[in-house]
């Protein structure tokens, strides 16, 4: 294969630079948080029983928050108010998020929404939800003859 001059090099490199900035503008923006969002983290645990979902969402009240269930799937929401900025002072960093989010958790196994418990203790919302019994799933012996 023959070298490319400096020239036919730089050509190429600008040609794959313009292709990644096209892909990356033609991106789904929606699936991102908008500004004045903000994605509170989470963990998602199952046992034989039940489904536990942790959000952390420091600073909140639980009247902050919303749970709704659909679908087989969990849906949080609330809003984290800003603090009322003081006039004539100088911030020189400030990296707390404020703002709605929305996180919509789609659940491995069907649950028992009515019987679904949530707490809220040091800034994470804990929520536990028992599975149906069908999901719950059964074992089954295997007999050897």
């Amino acid at each position: 294969m023959k070298a490319l001059t400096p020239a036919q090099g730089f050509t190429s490199f600008r040609r794959e630079m313009d292709r990644l900035f096209e892909r990356f503008w033609e991106g789904d923006w929606d699936r991102f948080p908008q500004i004045g969002e903000w994605t509170p983290a989470l963990d998602m645990v199952e046992d034989k029983e039940s489904i536990t979902v942790k959000l952390d969402v420091p600073g909140m009240e639980p009247g902050d928050l919303h749970i709704t269930f659909q679908d087989d799937a969990l849906t949080v929401r609330g809003e984290k108010r800003t603090e009322k900025e003081e006039k004539d002072k100088t911030y020189y960093r400030s990296e707390r998020s404020y703002g709605s989010f929305t996180r919509v958790i789609r659940l491995p196994a069907s649950c028992e929404t009515g019987k679904a418990n949530a707490t809220f203790k040091n800034g994470v919302l804990n929520i536990v939800m028992p599975k149906v019994p069908a999901a719950k799933g059964t074992e089954i012996p295997i007999k050897v003859t």
